[in-house]
């Protein structure tokens, strides 16, 4: 596992550690990342930790994916998915370097085509920034997110309905939210590093009766 990579972040420092071992402490750049910007928002929890099992929707070229590969360590993993190929040869070459990635060059509105890839998770992150994300999301949910697992989805306001003021878009993500079993528990803005966007973090839980299909 490589821990850090100097080419995905301009900036970072190695520190001697006991023995042999070194610590790398890198930059991570709130203007660049949606999950940066929520940490240093104040957001309660991200639900990302140590051995979790993370779905990322829309990737990009992999560096909040890096990031993500950090937190959970060599016991957890994380389904990377990208749908454009040009930011996917990217994200691959990121993924050569961290054998806890594994990336998913495909679109996250039809979760059947890699319904072989990936197991159950804890935990989906979404930042893919189209009208319909709170229905990708779900169709994720429901196929791979575990009962009681979490949920951080990046809305992108103006992406969803440029007419329409921020605060009413941000409303009408949450009620469609609730409406797929997805509960919304924390809603955040991500001023100043992002205009007119705002991060919720909820809970999934599961009908008794559904079933991945």
């Amino acid at each position: 596992m490589l821990w850090g990579d100097y080419t995905l972040d301009s900036c970072g420092e190695t520190l001697p550690g006991e023995g042999e071992l070194k610590i790398e402490y890198r930059a991570w750049n709130p203007f660049r990342s949606k999950l940066a910007a929520a940490i240093l928002g104040g957001v309660d929890q991200i639900h990302i930790k140590p051995g979790a099992k993370v779905m990322y929707l829309g990737a990009a070229s992999g560096t909040t994916v890096s990031h993500v590969s950090d937190i959970v360590g060599p016991e957890g993993l994380v389904y990377a998915v990208e749908f454009s190929h040009r930011s996917g040869r990217d994200l691959l070459n990121v993924a050569k370097k961290r054998t806890n990635i594994i990336p998913i060059i495909e679109d996250a509105r039809h979760p059947h085509k890699y319904r072989m890839l990936v197991g159950m998770v804890d935990v989906i992150f979404a930042d893919v920034a189209q009208p319909d994300q709170t229905r990708i999301v779900a169709l994720n949910a429901h196929n791979f997110l575990k009962n009681g697992g979490h949920f951080v989805i990046s809305i992108k306001a103006n992406c969803i309905d440029s007419t329409a003021p921020p605060e009413v878009v941000f409303a009408s993500e949450v009620k469609k939210m609730s409406a797929e079993n997805m509960k919304p528990q924390e809603q955040l803005t991500l001023e100043p590093y992002e205009r007119d966007h705002a991060v919720v973090v909820g809970i999934y839980r599961r009908l008794a009766n559904s079933y991945r299909k």
